[in-house]
């Protein structure tokens, strides 16, 4: 029986090659390319320049190709410098989830240079970002995390950034933590969330 060949309508993407021009400039170009395949291979070999941080992270304010933004994402990942994080952290205060999410999980890819940004971005005035600053502890490998998360715990004004703390600390499993907890719970003594969280939490960590 002779093979049929693949129609054009068979639903396979068509390989595109990346284009001569792999110079820097000649990515930053190719970064703006009409076609979504083009801009991808240039996403993915900007991640061998260490200046492309900031032109990654502008071109996910106009990229609607899910493709394109992995590979912007991966690129500044690998890149992972303190100029890639100064990059995403405003990201943080984007309307876009899509953005902050995938802020928040290249931030925690890079905890050495995510950390000096961590108090800033949990005294922040907009609570929104002291939120998204404590979901980031949930994933960030750092030794820092359990001061930064009683740190929340003690001082922080508003209940739901409370309750992503508690949540965090739950997942941690410090008992070390259990004071300031405890701290936490008598702050919004009103408030039946924090004290069902708080509850939830003791009993998965234990006592000291």
């Amino acid at each position: 029986m002779a093979l049929k060949s693949a129609s054009k309508n068979s639903g396979l993407r068509e390989v595109a090659e990346r284009a001569p021009d792999r110079s820097y400039a000649g990515l930053l170009q190719q970064l703006a390319d009409a076609d979504p395949a083009r801009r991808r291979w240039a996403a993915r070999d900007l991640a061998a320049h260490a200046a492309a941080a900031q032109p990654l992270v502008d071109r996910l304010l106009d990229e609607h190709d899910a493709g394109v933004v992995e590979a912007i994402f991966t690129s500044i990942e690998t890149l992972a410098s303190p100029a890639a994080v100064a990059a995403l952290v405003p990201l943080l205060r984007s309307d876009d989830a899509r953005l902050r999410n995938g802020a928040i999980e290249a931030l925690a890819s890079m905890p050495a240079a995510t950390a000096p940004h961590v108090d800033r971005l949990l005294a922040d005035a907009d609570a929104d970002v002291r939120l998204f600053a404590v979901n980031l502890l949930a994933d960030l490998r750092h030794p820092q995390v359990p001061a930064w998360v009683e740190q929340v715990l003690r001082t922080e004004p508003e209940a739901n950034v409370v309750a992503a703390a508690i949540e965090v600390l739950t997942e941690a499993g410090s008992t070390a933590l259990l004071p300031a907890l405890a701290a936490a719970q008598a702050r919004f003594a009103t408030d039946p969330f924090i004290g069902f969280a708080a509850d939830v939490a003791r009993s998965r960590i234990g006592s000291p």
